[in-house]
């Protein structure tokens, strides 16, 4: 959990020009479609609104659409942003398939509260995270990715309602002119990829083909299963798979599928959970070892 509430506003709309017409947010990459794998970064906010043609998602969700239509991201975020009660608001666009929780809540920490605490660096800028109107996420040259980020909900309340009266709406209108005139911090993910959009097929192909790179593969199947099937545990998987490989070494290699199955099964008649599962993969763990310790004795050396 986060350290304050926060409401999460996600932009699902547009164009999609250079993707001539797709449905981007609804584009999979890993299995999941991409709106979903932004969703599943910000699991607690308090209310989360998507700006967009409404669709199924894996969680509640509240619906807004920009006034006119095709308005541009600055109509999208003030469409969100009225629906939106807590103190702090994550604003994202819906095509990050990198973001991650880490990712959101480094960002809620860099901002913290307005008032008490510490102040946290968040990297370079001139005001400290408690009088910054927000945090933003940098990419690797620097720039400022506003649809990343994490804003004082009043600062943008005002922002925008600033540029309403000058401009007489906000439509069709570039983002840099709410954040030109905010306080940001400015804030290095601690993974690039955090940043990465998918805005072209190239794009798209590039994610897809990093999530299947071999240290992200089991990762993402594992996160892909478990929403699949509506499980929310976290489980140690360097130990399962440590079962997995001792059963089919030590006894035999079908062994392993049917090892970890009946650890999940034990697992699940004893209430599940991660405490469960850790005990059921414990026994399991020392059976194996006996089993591989008794293979290699030396029966003439055992016996009496």
């Amino acid at each position: 959990m986060t350290a304050h509430p926060y409401d999460a506003v996600v932009l699902a709309g547009g164009a999609a020009k250079r993707l001539a017409g797709a449905d981007k947010p609804g584009l999979r990459v890993g299995g999941r479609p991409l709106l979903d794998r932004v969703l599943a970064a910000c699991p607690d906010a308090a209310g989360t609104v998507v700006v967009g043609a409404r669709r199924a998602t894996p969680r509640p969700v509240r619906w807004a659409l920009e006034d006119p239509p095709g308005g541009g991201p600055l109509a999208a975020l003030g469409a969100g942003l009225r629906q939106v009660t807590a103190p702090t608001v994550l604003t994202l666009s819906a095509d990050l398939p990198f973001l991650t929780t880490g990712t959101v809540r480094a960002l809620l920490t860099a901002l913290g509260p307005r008032d008490g605490g510490a102040d946290r660096p968040a990297g370079p800028g001139p005001t400290g995270p408690r009088a910054a109107d927000g945090v933003v996420l940098v990419d690797s040259g620097g720039r400022r990715q506003p649809l990343v980020a994490v804003y004082r909900t009043e600062s943008l309340r005002r922002g925008l309602a600033r540029i309403a009266a000058e401009h007489g709406g906000l439509a069709d209108l570039p983002l840099r002119l709410l954040t030109d005139g905010l306080a940001l911090h400015q804030l290095p993910p601690a993974d690039p990829r955090a940043v990465f959009d998918c805005d072209t097929w190239e794009d798209i192909a590039a994610a897809r083909a990093r999530i299947r790179e071999h240290g992200n593969v089991l990762d993402e199947w594992i996160a892909l299963v478990k929403d699949e099937l509506g499980i929310e545990l976290d489980v140690d998987t360097r130990a399962l798979l440590d079962l997995a490989r001792d059963a089919a070494h030590g006894v035999t290699r079908p062994a392993a599928p049917l090892t970890t199955f009946l650890v999940g099964y034990a697992a699940a008649q004893a209430g599940g959970g991660p405490e469960a599962v850790a005990e059921a993969v414990r026994k399991a763990v020392a059976l194996a070892a006996r089993w591989t310790e008794e293979a290699e004795e030396d029966p003439e050396k055992s016996s009496p």
